[in-house]
């Protein structure tokens, strides 16, 4: 048969020309001076065989093409293995944050309506406690099953021991998996992604940031990892929580890239910024990205400055829903750095290839079909909307969601495509660049015209004394009252700071209108990359304060 169109069809290639090559290395037991010893690893052979046989098995037990399949695995071989036999089989794999608030944890599983759960003792006990996924009827632990039924891993691999290829003849529309958003911004959403959404997002990763073969990286997004065997690269499970990646131990991270010759490295612009606060010089690593947030301009500097002069530090722009959209490197960023702190968002550089990338007119309503769309000149605030190969087309069981961000379009030819609105406001500059002025529903909607957060806050960092702000509205869309909430550096007197913050806003006219300001002791963050904002947490908060 043709090579199947699956993220998993290279792990059998590489197999075979690069068997001992370790594709994931997790750290196990403690070792010398409290860190990983790192002695839990698989090559590509056994990450190819083994993944087989776990595929195997699970198509015996009941779990193959099409059944949606909770994952709830702690990041480590098991994670991997698991992750590659449900693609090699077609299964679909739900993944949900599991430190997100409980309720809504609850209301995603109900909505992925998962046929079969498969988790830790911890995950399993609270799927029984708690009523998560009471739809699955097949269930797999990963370790010792106590008294849910269903069975483990071990007895999975086991019997589907020497049972050779299984990778299924998976087609390009064929749903791959379920992949929850973070929920920054209301209630996670399911994003349906078939699987040429997930060769389009290899493809685009190659191309953009010109990945080889043979490189090492440390992903400290677990999900990312999955990505590496597809490009031929060694990945290093870093030690440390991944929920947390704000409080992550710059040392441990410092010594799995030494011990391990780490050539790149995925971060939130939290775990960035623990990165560069320790200032530990980062002489292996030639390429750092960092996405979930836009990167402070501050937290770029310095990492890059930590790198090999040659070394390049990337911030694309994307959602989960589509990824990447748009690329920019550390110096052209560097390079627009007063440009941001003037007011104009964060340059998140130039589109990738082929995706396209059109501003809209803003609007809260559904769109339905592209052709009454007022696409924005350059120069023009408006709605980002993209359509590439990474677009996915619909949120699992969310109807309403769907509708509001995705809009139907007919080309000249007749075809169909589907363009998905990130939610996001922005323009593009006359060199073709876009730039990222925040949320859309975060935007504040004064009696005298809008305010995005990208274009204020980084004005108001600029301020000595000042961690970050957060420009939040307090009442309707048109009369809101904007307020500033603002955290302090350690050390630094709020009522030094303070003055400081109302004198550049009553100096420029953009800012005038803000009046508030909040001192907070610790914005709300997601809990996947610890680094966007709970505005919305903080417009209540604010509004309690702010008669």
């Amino acid at each position: 048969m043709n090579n199947p169109c699956n993220i998993a069809a290279r792990l059998p290639e590489l197999a075979r020309e690069r068997p001992d090559q370790i594709a994931i290395r997790c750290p196990g037991r403690p070792g010398a001076g409290g860190m990983a010893a790192y002695d839990v690893t698989l090559d590509y052979r056994s990450l190819d065989r083994r993944s087989d046989a776990i595929a195997a098995g699970l198509a015996g037990y009941g779990i193959g093409r099409g059944v949606r399949t909770v994952v709830m695995v702690r990041p480590g071989p098991e994670f991997f293995l698991l992750m590659f036999a449900l693609f090699k089989i077609g299964a679909v794999p739900v993944l949900v944050d599991p430190g997100i608030d409980k309720r809504a944890l609850r209301q995603c599983l109900d909505e992925a309506q998962a046929e079969a759960f498969i988790g830790i003792p911890l995950a399993q006990l609270a799927r029984r406690l708690l009523g998560w996924s009471r739809s699955a009827t097949r269930l797999v632990t990963v370790g010792r099953r106590w008294l849910w039924g269903g069975t483990t891993l071990a007895k999975i691999e086991a019997a589907g021991a020497g049972a050779g290829s299984q990778l299924a003849d998976t087609a390009g529309d064929d749903v791959a998996a379920i992949l929850f958003t973070s929920g920054s911004t209301g209630v996670p959403k399911g994003v349906v992604y078939r699987h040429r959404h997930f060769l389009g997002q290899v493809e685009l990763l190659r191309n953009a940031f010109g990945m080889q073969p043979g490189g090492v990286d440390l992903p400290t997004f677990p999900p990312f990892a999955l990505f590496d065997p597809a490009l031929g690269l060694t990945s290093v499970i870093p030690d440390m929580d991944p929920t947390r990646p704000g409080s992550a131990d710059p040392r441990r991270l410092h010594d799995a890239i030494n011990r391990f010759g780490v050539t790149q490295l995925f971060g939130s612009p939290a775990l960035m910024r623990v990165l560069a606060e320790h200032g530990q010089p980062l002489p292996t690593v030639t390429r750092a990205t960092s996405a979930g947030a836009p990167v402070p301009p501050d937290t770029v500097a310095r990492i890059r400055a930590l790198m090999p002069e040659d070394g390049q530090f990337w911030t694309p722009y994307g959602a989960t829903e589509c990824l990447p959209v748009a690329v920019i490197e550390g110096r052209e960023l560097e390079a627009t750095r007063d440009e941001t702190e003037a007011g104009a968002g964060t340059c998140v550089g130039s589109v990738v290839p082929p995706n396209e990338v059109r501003i809209i007119a803003i609007t809260d309503a559904p769109i339905a079909d592209w052709s009454g769309v007022h696409e924005l000149p350059v120069g023009e605030v408006g709605e980002i909307t993209v359509v590439g190969p990474t677009t996915t087309d619909s949120y699992y069981n969310r109807p309403q969601a769907t509708a509001a961000a995705k809009i139907r379009e007919v080309l000249a030819d007749g075809s169909e495509r589907i363009v998905h609105r990130m939610g996001d406001v922005g323009w593009f500059d006359t060199q073709g660049r876009l730039w990222f002025c925040g949320r859309k529903t975060q935007r504040v909607e004064t009696a005298t015209g809008p305010l995005y957060t990208e274009q204020v806050e980084p004005m108001f960092n600029t301020v000595s004394g000042v961690r970050r702000t957060a420009l939040v509205g307090i009442g309707a869309l048109g009369q809101q009252l904007p307020v500033l909430c603002y955290e302090l550096q350690p050390g630094a007197d709020a009522s030094v700071v303070e003055p400081q913050l109302r004198a550049l806003a009553a100096a420029q006219p953009k800012l005038a209108g803000i009046e508030h300001f909040l001192r907070h002791d610790g914005f709300p963050v997601d809990i996947r990359h610890n680094a966007k904002i709970g505005r919305e947490k903080l417009a209540v908060w604010a509004g309690a304060r702010v008669g």
